[in-house]
């Protein structure tokens, strides 16, 4: 694990080379994915370091939308608008969230957890688009913190009782309070429904590669957590879990249809985020095999298609400089072939076969309907309102009557085409090896 930690700080004297550092981030992935064997244990270990299924997954995650953000973002090359810092920035978030994922040492699980918003952060404020991305910044910054420090107290009382941080050697009795400050921060991050209210602005107000970073590895960050502090909390869960997941539950049902409300392209697309999360928290907090390996399933799936929206969104902003679906109709006139990647990713969002959000779907309501068969309600109503606003965002953008001053845009290029079909080629493909996914007890 170690080697991949060094080789990204080569990455730093390729500042001022776009394509060969894009095209060295590609190099990784393929090395991480192609040559590490993972099995059901926790292999890898080098010092603090190590990984296991989850980590894999997300580690091949980051590299590969990583390498999809420095793509979608060509303007920023184009306009030379701080190519280097961009790439510094990059370079920076790449570490923190690769530490975050393969250390083992729950404090520094905590440093680096927290360590991620920094370049978030200045992406947000540096290559933002509107004044309103001061706020948003703030708004990221300070819900993160605030739920953040009863995790950081909660990790010194563990080392208090275990006198080890090693996630895989901690084992104590854990009441309530000890149980609300281990969870609360990943909850905030994923993030769970009454406590999102910084997704939206920050996605609104972020360029392409805020929102791709945002909603593919960031939101991540509470999943990934949860998993890990479940290791000794799990038993606690029992008894706290359904209030979780009747919230979760029914904040899908109602975020569907404030997804119904929403004017923004990218709002939307934000909204349905925290939708897909709320189903994650409930497969998480069913406690059950089944529900683990739906919420990984579902968190690379929704990685990689929420991601390609938001590069759909962009791509037609960049035209339009407008995201408003008031605006942006009838799009198929005149780029009917990026209307097809509207369609392929539209479809996945509402989890339609061969996708992997249908195969996290499947497993995470096959475990609440176990853990509870009064589920299958709400997972019903969330299942059809999910499949009612990916119709609508599609159908609004591509048909209508187009606003004439757009007849002078022009069709897609063949960085774009290739942008979306690297997010949708793995969300269709991974389906084929999904026996990996349950390698994890």
């Amino acid at each position: 694990m170690m080697k991949y930690l060094v080789a990204s700080l080569f990455l730093i004297p390729l500042l001022g080379n776009w394509y060969l550092f894009m095209m060295l981030i590609m190099l990784f992935m393929f090395m991480y994915v192609n040559f590490n064997f993972i099995g059901d244990w926790f292999s890898m270990v080098s010092g603090f370091f190590g990984a296991d299924i989850i980590s894999y997954s997300l580690i091949s995650l980051t590299f590969c939308l990583l390498f999809l953000m420095i793509m979608a973002s060509y303007k920023v090359y184009t306009s030379n608008n701080l190519c280097s810092e961009f790439l510094f920035v990059m370079v920076f978030m790449l570490l923190s969230l690769l530490i975050t994922f393969s250390v083992d040492n729950l404090l520094f699980f905590y440093i680096s957890f927290e360590s991620s918003l920094i370049p978030t952060f200045f992406l947000i404020l540096g290559w933002g688009y509107q004044p309103e991305r001061l706020m948003a910044g703030y708004y990221l910054i300070f819900y993160t913190l605030f739920a953040s420090l009863p995790l950081l107290l909660g990790i010194f009382y563990v080392y208090k009782m275990v006198a080890s941080l090693s996630l895989f050697m901690i084992g104590l009795s854990v009441n309530f309070y000890l149980y609300l400050s281990m969870i609360v921060a990943f909850l905030v991050k994923m993030p769970l429904v009454f406590i999102h209210f910084w997704l939206p602005k920050a996605h609104v107000e972020a360029p392409v590669s805020g929102s791709m970073i945002l909603a593919g590895i960031l939101l991540k960050l509470g999943g990934y957590g949860l998993f890990r502090v479940f290791l000794f909390v799990i038993d606690y869960s029992v008894y706290y879990g359904y209030f979780l997941i009747n919230l979760s539950l029914f904040g899908s049902f109602i975020v569907g249809f404030l997804c119904l409300c929403q004017v923004d392209m990218k709002s939307l697309i934000a909204y349905s985020s925290v939708a897909h999360m709320g189903l994650v928290i409930c497969g998480i907090m069913s406690g059950s095999y089944m529900g683990f390996i739906g919420s990984l399933v579902l968190m690379l799936g929704h990685g990689f298609c929420s991601s390609g929206l938001f590069c759909l969104a962009n791509l037609v902003y960049e035209r339009t400089h407008s995201r408003s679906l008031l605006i942006n109709k009838g799009l198929i006139t005149f780029m009917p072939s990026l209307s097809m990647m509207w369609f392929m990713l539209s479809a996945n969002n509402m989890a339609c076969p061969p996708s992997l959000n249908l195969l996290g779907e499947i497993y995470i309501i096959s475990g609440l309907i176990g853990w509870d068969s009064m589920t299958y309600f709400m997972l019903m109503f969330s299942s059809f309102l999910s499949c009612c606003y990916s119709i609508y965002l599609f159908a609004i953008t591509q048909h209508g009557s187009t606003y004439s001053g757009f007849y002078s845009l022009s069709e897609g290029n063949l960085r774009e085409y290739l942008l979306v079909l690297f997010h949708w080629v793995p969300l269709n493909f991974l389906v084929l090896k999904f026996d990996q996914f349950c390698l994890f007890i």
